[in-house]
């Protein structure tokens, strides 16, 4: 029997579905630290000797932004190394078909090896991972993603400058079984997508806003399920694209809607199995790890945030009322808090990271939420009391206050000697690094606010 892209698990098995499908050539990528899959057609003797013995991918891709300008301010790369090539090495295991190509044509990931694996997101996520695996625990998580599609393409959003966009509907149909009954063929396309590209989707449905959807991806080991995660952003905007369509993963694209949120849920088990979570000896079946865990989460999270809220448009979501929380809280069933205990059966307890938008890096957002949660179980950190009832109309202890800006939170996240502690010094300096420029970038511009509020009047 031909292997399936869910079989392939070594180099052999690699190789051997390369040479069943009869392809000449494959897809090979490596997502950069603002999620982007950057890759590449790869001749099948090229893939090969990949296979044995790793290739090199300009290490550019680390050291520049989500518009390709290059980073100033960063020390792994720069013109002060004239951009060499960095090891990568190619993960077997994430084999995936590509169904709109045709042709059985398969894309595999690949992840920074050697000084550069100390920044890279996978890398960084697979470091939090092995610490968990110490402490005798497996991690699981699912991601769910809001985004806006829209009647737009690359072409028509740049000639109207981003202004008076047509979203796909039009009006708030949150759940409309309407909206997804007219445009069946879209949702199936998707649902069939991911079911073929092992990224199912558990949940799909419109969300409250015009054009607006969110998908729940189903759950499964972190690594996988942020290889999923990032994997999703990237396939959907592609579906949209050659639909004539546009997908938006921004955290808040319009003041007139609630921001995308882009939720994790996370779990543990023993390495027999059981549950970590669960002890329905206790309230809310909580265990005292998954406390300790949640106390962690909590006190970590203002440290953190740079790693989940990345971008300058993250702070915009960020804000009272809008479905986003602004303080490092936590509450049973609570969705006014930043983290929402999620009781139920053994295998069901689990707690959401609600603080994250769809615009994350599922990577580095994963490493930032679990790292800190296994950092309470270590240090065996104590919450707060739970929240009851509306968490924005309370008044909280000042050291959850959330940073307002990308660049306070890149100022916390380099200060923070537990972050140093759980994702290591390369990798806070140099994510913070490309936050302080992001929002160096963002103060260049001049904004239509400004424009509104001073042309005339000042």
């Amino acid at each position: 029997m031909p292997l399936k892209p869910e079989q392939v698990k070594s180099v052999a098995d690699a190789k051997k579905i390369v040479e069943e499908r009869g392809l000449t050539h494959v897809k090979v990528g490596v997502f950069d630290g603002d999620a982007i899959l950057r890759g590449k057609y790869m001749s099948k003797a090229k893939f090969f000797s990949a296979l044995e013995n790793g290739f090199g991918f300009c290490d550019v891709v680390l050291g520049w932004d989500s518009h390709d300008q290059l980073f100033d301010n960063v020390k792994y790369t720069g013109w002060h190394t004239a951009y060499p090539d960095a090891p990568v090495r190619v993960i077997p295991s994430t084999c995936r078909e590509l169904p709109m190509e045709g042709g059985g044509m398969l894309l595999f990931l690949a992840e920074f090896t050697d000084k550069a694996e100390a920044i890279c997101p996978r890398g960084t996520l697979r470091r939090v991972l092995d610490r968990a695996a110490k402490m005798g625990f497996d991690v699981y998580s699912a991601l769910e993603f809001e985004f806006f599609m829209f009647d737009e393409t690359p072409e028509s959003i740049r000639q109207k400058n981003y202004k008076d966009l047509q979203p796909m509907t039009p009006g708030w149909f949150g759940y409309s079984a309407i909206r997804n009954t007219v445009w069946a063929e879209l949702y199936h396309e998707i649902l069939d997508t991911c079911e073929k590209m092992r990224m199912p989707i558990e949940g799909l449905h419109t969300e409250t806003g015009p054009g607006v959807l969110e998908a729940a991806i189903t759950f499964d080991n972190a690594l996988e399920s942020a290889d999923r995660g990032a994997l999703f952003k990237t396939i959907m905007k592609v579906i949209a694209q050659r639909r004539g369509m546009m997908a938006t993963f921004m955290a808040k694209w319009s003041n007139n809607y609630p921001g995308q949120s882009g939720h994790i849920h996370i779990s543990l088990k023993g390495k027999d199995g059981k549950p970590v979570f669960h002890d329905k000896k206790k309230p809310h079946n909580i265990s005292d790890k998954m406390r300790w865990f949640i106390g962690g989460q909590q006190e970590l999270m203002p440290e953190v945030l740079a790693m989940i809220a990345s971008t300058v448009n993250s702070y915009s979501r960020l804000i009272p009322g809008f479905w986003a929380p602004t303080d490092a809280t936590w509450g049973v069933e609570n969705r006014t808090c930043a983290l929402r205990v999620i009781p139920g059966s053994e295998k069901s307890q689990r707690v959401e990271y609600r603080i994250a938008a769809a615009d994350c890096n599922p990577y580095i957002a994963l490493a930032a939420s679990i790292g800190s949660g296994l950092y309470g179980i270590e240090h065996k950190i104590e919450p707060t009391k739970p929240i009851v009832g509306n968490s924005y109309e309370m008044k909280h202890p000042a050291k959850f206050d959330l940073p307002r800006t990308l660049w306070e939170a890149a100022q916390r996240l380099k200060k923070s000697t537990a972050a140093r502690e759980l994702f290591g010094d390369e990798f806070v300096e140099h994510h913070a690094a490309t936050r302080e420029w992001e929002e160096r970038e963002f103060r260049k511009a001049i904004t239509d606010w400004e424009l509104a509020r001073y042309f005339e009047i000042i």
